[in-house]
């Protein structure tokens, strides 16, 4: 094989992302407005542009473009290509609208059917699949359509899922573009072959700027794409006919992020989250509380995610047989690298976390409130007030916050005695926000307090943060709303007293008793 379109096109994606990424990072730090704060369950403390994937998006154009003139329409039509491009790009679009301006759960996943479905249409689909022990062709008929769209949107969201340290999801993307280049020969599709490996020129150009410590993130759009280019070039790399071969090999290389996004959504549905609610209970976060670095962190994942390539590429070279061999050592690898990081044993106190749902429903009841109570709020003074009230309601016996201008503190009213143990924690947030729950350990056991502090300050960053979109003012305890906002007081007023919370301060101790 001629290996120069290959360097040619991995040359074009490296050189298009990584220039164009310092003059994305120029435009943000002029549009400052168009930075969104970090979420909660960010590492960053500090907010970093998420919109690297415009970069990344922009050099897959460039390598695109470059394939479509260097290879002959043979193997893959040119319908499949331009799906293939298109739909990416599509993807793309429908994470950077996010990126910029927060769009719902529903209307991203519907969005992302629609893309799937259209990309199916133009002929990447999964028409079979090929039994590896038995040497059957299964093939799907009508579930062909279900089957597509299925992967598409799981492997986007995937992705997506796995973005939670820097340089981690484009690290994985790059090893898993590497073996779609492999398959790409494999098959002898010099299309995918080209596009693989520009794609993956690109995401290195992006994690010069992305290893640790970041100066730029993929954002959701960078996630989508890559992850939905990773669904269709194995899909169009199953077409000559080692279906569970080029399907099984990129789940092998993703075993690591498999697992661990398994193991996230069933903690989550067992304490009674929603599934898809972002926290810090990820592998990479364990990392970091076990006092490694960024660095150190994101390389041993490396480390992990590398041995589980080296399988994917011995699934596809060997057509799928000895896959109950890989499938045993893989195995072996996820509950090794899970005992080691302390997720196996997570896994054995899931079933105690069933006890938390109903205080959990009641905690998430209450963050809601708070964060329409930020709405109607003049002063983050008050906001400040009502938090007090949700950190009563949940049972706690201080709270501390610090902000940039000054740090004030809580203690409930009453007059007691400590049953147990008076147990502390704090959690650092963007912006320099710091909030200190403290709580009786016989009244909140560990791991109830664990959740609930994690809970509460979420909910206090959720509310200051919609305090500060309608305000447009920086969330000190000195900020107040402005005259143009000042409506919000005034068409409220009837039910915003300042007392509104006060006459429910009596679950676990308050401030006082209401306004006569």
């Amino acid at each position: 094989m001629n290996f120069f379109p290959v360097i040619f096109c991995i040359s074009i994606g490296f050189l298009a992302c990584w220039g164009l990424i310092p003059f994305i990072r120029r435009f943000i730090e002029r549009k400052k407005g168009t930075v969104r704060g970090g979420e909660f369950h960010h590492t960053h403390k500090n907010a970093v542009p998420r919109f690297g994937g415009l970069a990344l998006a922009a050099g897959f154009a460039a390598v695109a473009v470059s394939v479509l003139m260097l290879t002959p329409i043979t193997v893959t039509p040119i319908t499949t290509r331009l799906g293939m491009i298109l739909g990416s790009l599509a993807m793309f679009g429908l994470g950077f609208w996010d990126d910029i301006k927060p769009i719902g759960a529903k209307v991203k996943l519907l969005g992302q059917f629609i893309i799937a479905s259209a990309v199916f249409a133009a002929g990447i689909k999964i028409e079979m699949f090929k039994i590896p022990f038995l040497e059957q062709q299964l093939y799907l008929g009508a579930f062909s359509y279900c089957a597509t769209v299925l992967w598409l949107v799981t492997l986007t969201n995937l992705i997506n899922l796995i973005d939670g340290i820097d340089g981690l999801a484009g690290g994985i993307s790059f090893m898993l573009m590497c073996l779609l280049a492999n398959m790409g020969m494999g098959v002898d599709s010099m299309f995918t072959t080209l596009l693989s490996a520009g794609t993956a020129g690109a995401i290195l150009g992006f994690l010069y700027y992305n290893f640790p410590p970041a100066k730029i993130y993929m954002g959701d759009g960078g996630a989508y794409f890559l992850g939905f280019l990773i669904g269709t070039l194995s899909i169009s790399n199953s077409h000559k006919g080692s279906v569970a071969a080029a399907l099984i090999a990129p789940v092998f290389a993703l075993a690591l992020p498999i697992a661990d996004v398994t193991f996230a959504i069933v903690r989550r549905a067992l304490k009674g989250l929603p599934i898809f609610r972002p926290d810090r209970k990820h592998i990479h976060h364990r990392l970091l509380d076990f006092g490694l670095s960024r660095e150190r962190a994101v390389l041993l994942l490396y480390s992990v995610s590398i041995v589980c390539l080296l399988l994917a590429f011995g699934v596809f070279w060997l057509q799928g047989r000895l896959l109950p061999l890989l499938l045993g050592s893989l195995f072996l690898i996820v509950v090794a690298a899970g005992r080691s990081y302390g997720l196996v044993k997570g896994w054995m106190a899931m079933a105690k976390s069933i006890s938390l749902r109903h205080e959990t429903r009641y905690a998430l009841t209450l963050n809601r409130w708070l964060e329409m109570e930020a709405e109607r709020c003049d002063s983050i003074s008050k906001l400040w007030e009502d938090f007090q009230f949700v950190g009563a309601k949940l049972g706690f016996s201080e709270l501390t916050l610090k902000l940039e201008d000054g740090t004030r503190s809580w203690k409930s009213v009453e007059d007691r005695e400590m049953a147990g143990e008076l147990r502390r924690t704090r959690h650092e947030m963007h912006g320099g926000t710091t909030i200190e729950f403290a709580g009786d350990s016989a009244v909140l056991p560990d791991k109830l307090f664990e959740l609930l502090t994690e809970l509460a300050a979420e909910s206090w960053q959720k509310a200051a943060r919609r305090w500060e979109e309608i305000h447009s003012a920086p969330v000190k305890f000195a900020s107040a709303a402005s005259p143009d906002t000042a409506f919000y007081k005034r068409k409220l007023q009837r039910l915003h007293e300042p007392s509104i919370a006060a006459g429910f301060w009596n679950r676990k101790g308050g401030l006082a008793e209401p306004a006569s």
